[in-house]
């Protein structure tokens, strides 16, 4: 069983997060921290009928207890993306909090597993990274960007085009980043094989690498994709917490490519070169990263080019991430 904890927990994706994380059996402890708002939030998911014990931790004293005695820590804190914002603009308010954040977890639960959702992700989660590695805690097989969202969303939009698809059992294998084109979908290695035409690909590539952006119109101000990214963050949690009890999972993540050299040998051969960071479908296992999953066939032409796009963009989203703890 394990111990979770929320870190963001009153916001828009941490409060759909935890609901999602207190109806899961395997979590018995659930901890709920924010700057605001967290003790209303702790109060109600508690009352839910199932085993796990909620406690709720409020603002900078009480961060070091909420982080203490857990395993996993999930990290959507943050402010989230407005009408006109890039994630880079995301980038100047998010890294301080997951900075803060990720030493509290290193100080307190070293060997727990972090997954980031704070978003740009393509660079918070190099900050996470730089901030355990100056702590002497860094194991690349147990830190985390959850980019299950570009999956479920590629599942979802494809069978927008193809209503026989099951787009709960259908897998697309999406690799590179959590950002506009730095999201590489690779239609042509679903789990399923999908008839499209070149310009149905390109539409279909271009929805998925930038489907946030319609949840940030349709909302018109009032916030980003909470809901499904909750949804997916609750996904990727039950995925690893499955694989901690020794069930083989597989799940996309955007993670340190030095968790399995051997298995990122195919990823480097396709593109991403010397690149620390790059998503991948991982093997999950009871230590993380059990390895990096084999794509099962080659990438198409289309993908291979849109594959050379993303690492020139994730080569300055990962700088941007180590420079600034390196330099803070």
């Amino acid at each position: 069983m394990v111990a979770v904890a929320v870190l963001g927990a009153a916001g828009g994706i941490g409060q759909p997060l935890s609901l999602l994380l207190k109806l899961n059996a395997n979590v018995t402890k659930l901890h709920l921290y924010d700057i605001v708002n967290v003790p209303g939030v702790g109060a109600d998911i508690s009352h839910i009928a199932t085993n796990a014990e909620v406690k709720s931790f409020l603002g900078a004293g009480q961060l070091a207890q909420a982080v203490s005695g857990i395993d996993l820590a999930i990290i959507p804190a943050g402010v989230p993306r407005k009408p006109g914002m890039t994630r880079d603009d995301l980038f100047k308010i998010n890294a301080g909090i997951v900075k803060t954040l990720v030493e509290a977890i290193a100080d307190n639960s070293p060997r727990a597993f972090i997954a980031v959702i704070s978003n740009p992700v393509n660079s918070t989660v190099p900050i996470a990274a730089e901030v355990l590695k100056a702590k002497g805690v860094f194991d690349p097989q147990r830190l985390f960007g959850v980019t299950t969202l570009d999956v479920v969303r590629a599942s979802r939009f494809v069978r927008d085009l193809r209503p026989s698809a099951d787009a709960a059992a259908l897998r697309v294998p999406v690799i590179g980043g959590h950002s506009g084109n730095t999201i590489v979908p690779l239609l042509s290695l679903a789990s399923t094989p999908v008839d499209l035409s070149a310009e149905e690909t390109k539409e279909l590539t271009h929805r998925i690498q930038f489907g946030g952006d319609e949840v940030v119109k349709a909302k018109d101000g009032a916030g980003s994709a909470t809901l499904s990214m909750a949804y997916a963050g609750a996904r990727f949690a039950d995925s690893l917490m499955r694989a901690i009890k020794g069930e083989t999972v597989v799940e996309p993540a955007f993670i340190s490519l030095a968790a399995d050299t051997e298995g990122a040998q195919e990823i480097r051969q396709l593109g991403a070169g010397d690149l620390e960071f790059f998503a991948v479908p991982v093997e999950l296992g009871p230590t993380g990263v059990k390895r990096i999953a084999p794509l099962g066939g080659e990438p198409s032409e289309f993908e291979r080019v849109a594959i050379g796009v993303a690492v020139g963009a994730l080569a300055t989203n990962i700088a941007t991430g180590v420079n600034f703890v390196q330099n803070a």
